[in-house]
């Protein structure tokens, strides 16, 4: 399980302040913009600490480990797919930084793609392929590294909505065993595929609750949000 246990984060006119827990499966997290939702993820990844607190992963503490060394991977916004590398050596970026892959985690990569159903595009490049297959191609890549807790920043919120709802379905589908934060403005995306959903705003994280639940009684914080 992921713990942040008394997290303070404080970083320029951001105040915020989190100690929940999120159990496997996937949790949106939800809330206006500039709350803080990216710099939570941040922070949960090791790319920026906490002012107080500690992130936990079962029972073992983050907080002496570099991003490289967590058992963390998370898909930006931007998706950083590199122009100048094929697909094949953009996915393979998640097992060695400098690709020198073996015959078997070259294997590994093209089972990827297939899973993404990007079988066969290897040698292309980013700028070859359209909006969904870089996102595909985006997601093979975190696939890749198996690790146990993915964050995703609101990686597909430049697709339109059938492409949208088709990555968060197969992220569902490919994810389902992983501990899953997904960052999102969308309520219609934590109903789609979240198990559970967590409200940041006022500088607080909630706890997370059952989204069906949790939408047909929101609490006071997601209904300012939803404009209710």
């Amino acid at each position: 399980m992921l713990r942040l246990e008394g997290i303070r984060i404080e970083l320029g006119t951001l105040r915020l302040s989190a100690d929940l827990s999120f159990a496997p499966g996937i949790t949106a997290l939800i809330g206006p913009s500039g709350a803080g939702k990216s710099t939570l993820l941040a922070t949960i990844a090791g790319f920026t600490p906490p002012l107080a607190g500690e992130v936990h992963w079962d029972t073992a503490p983050l907080s002496g480990l570099a991003p490289g060394g967590r058992p963390v991977s998370i898909l930006f916004q931007d998706q950083n797919l590199f122009p100048h590398l094929n697909i094949g050596q953009n996915v393979g970026l998640g097992i060695a930084p400098n690709l020198r892959l073996d015959a078997g985690q070259h294997k590994r990569v093209a089972e990827v793609l297939a899973q993404v159903g990007l079988a066969g595009f290897e040698a292309r490049r980013p700028g070859s392929l359209s909006g969904g297959e870089q996102s595909r191609a985006a997601l093979a890549r975190v696939l890749v590294q198996d690790r146990p807790v993915v964050l995703l920043d609101e990686p597909f919120s430049a697709l339109g909505p059938a492409l949208k709802g088709e990555m968060l379905d197969l992220v569902r589908a490919t994810l389902s065993e992983a501990t899953v934060v997904m960052v999102t403005h969308d309520p219609d995306d934590a109903k789609r595929i979240a198990d559970a959903t967590a409200v940041l705003a006022d500088g607080t994280v909630s706890a997370p609750m059952e989204t069906d639940r949790l939408f047909a009684d929101p609490p006071a914080l997601l209904r300012d949000y939803l404009g209710r």
